[in-house]
């Protein structure tokens, strides 16, 4: 039996990363065997860590790197769950070391990339270590890879979102800058597509639907001969209180009739809005109301494209994305964007104080 000497402790502590009395433990338990206290240790790290899988890791942060030739960049997000651990320096370098090992990955596939060898063990097992030591769940969520003959990242706000523009094209100092910019762009403007080519048919008609069933329940937006033709009916439907209110502001010239929805009831603006529905078909075959859609589609895919948004430096407050870039070198094409935001679509617990100190004091 080895002697459990301090600094064959310190030995396993610098090794693990657990706590000085784990080590000690666990020395003690395998009888100094420095290899098997390390087994032991990792099986006790797997256990806390089973017990804090089921705690929300929303907080984090984002990584990017860049390969040595510079033609190709990784990108990573870890999550915990406090901001605090988020701003620790040895979860920070942490991180930055998997977006490095995510350079040599094959895929986005994160079970794949939790067995990838990392510090002397693979990144699952380093993730599980820095569970135990950390006393929070935390989660490798998502990596990510772009290429191109030149690129730029970019982290915002700490590392809250990071980007990844990729593109072919002369590598210069113009064209860097140029994607730089654009990356800043990406990271504030959040565009679901780089053009509107990456957009199916389906996704259109989807959106198309949308748009035109979002028109028809809020009636108040619609061209107003076809709301003027449908506040002719609502004899029919409305209560004479409304239909009174609606006469007084037909019969004042100087009304805004804008304003009209803040003077009637919830009861007669639904009742509305279902004579729009009830009128469907004859609507939508209305030029002036299909006028209306596409305008609305029209804008809003020039929010969600990258391409298609006001470059938000444009000294005329017009040029677009794909202007700006064809300003700076025609032969510059985006080829990939990648955007990572933290806990972007994870369901964040809702958390009452006053309730959870009457529950312990209960």
């Amino acid at each position: 039996m080895a002697e459990v000497t301090a600094k064959l402790v310190k030995e396993l502590r610098e090794m693990t990363g657990a706590g000085m009395m784990d080590c000690k433990k666990a020395l003690v338990e395998v009888e100094g065997d420095l290899d098997k206290a390390v087994e032991v240790l990792r099986e006790k790290g797997l256990s806390k860590a089973a017990k804090k899988a089921g705690r929300i890791a929303a907080m984090g942060l984002v990584r990017t790197a860049v390969s040595e030739d510079g033609k190709t960049a990784a990108i990573v997000e870890v999550n915990s769950e406090t901001d605090f651990v988020a701003k620790n320096d040895e979860f920070i370098g942490f991180v930055e070391g998997l977006a490095k090992l995510a350079l040599e990955a094959d895929s986005n596939d994160i079970e794949a990339f939790k067995a990838m060898p990392f510090e002397g063990a693979t990144a699952g097992e380093a993730l599980t270590a820095k569970i135990a030591k950390i006393g929070e769940n935390m989660s490798i969520r998502r990596i990510d890879k772009a290429s191109g003959q030149i690129l730029s990242t970019y982290l915002h706000g700490g590392g809250n979102i990071g980007v990844i523009v990729a593109a072919d094209g002369a590598d210069s100092d113009a064209n860097r800058e140029a994607l730089k910019n654009v990356a800043m762009q990406v990271a504030a403007m959040n565009p679901q597509y780089v053009s509107r080519d990456e957009i199916s048919d389906d996704e259109l008609s989807s959106l198309r639907k949308i748009t035109l069933e979002s028109a028809l329940n809020d009636p108040f937006t619609l061209p107003k001969p076809i709301l003027n033709g449908l506040l002719d009916k609502v004899g029919e439907v409305w209560d004479k209180a409304d239909i009174d209110i609606l006469d007084e502001k037909r019969a004042d010239k100087g009304f805004n009739f804008n304003y009209l929805p803040n003077f009637l009831s919830d009861e007669a603006k639904t009742r509305l809005a279902g004579l729009a529905i009830a009128a469907k078909m004859e609507i939508t075959e209305n030029k002036i109301f299909t006028g209306l859609v596409d305008g609305r589609i029209k804008k809003q895919l020039k929010e969600m494209c990258l391409l298609d948004q006001t470059y938000v430096r444009a000294e005329d407050g017009k040029q677009t994305v794909a202007e700006y870039l064809k300003s700076v070198d025609d032969g510059l094409k985006l080829t990939k964007v990648i955007r990572f935001e933290v806990g972007e679509g994870i369901e964040k617990k809702e958390e009452n104080f006053a309730e959870e100190v009457a529950a312990q004091l209960k």
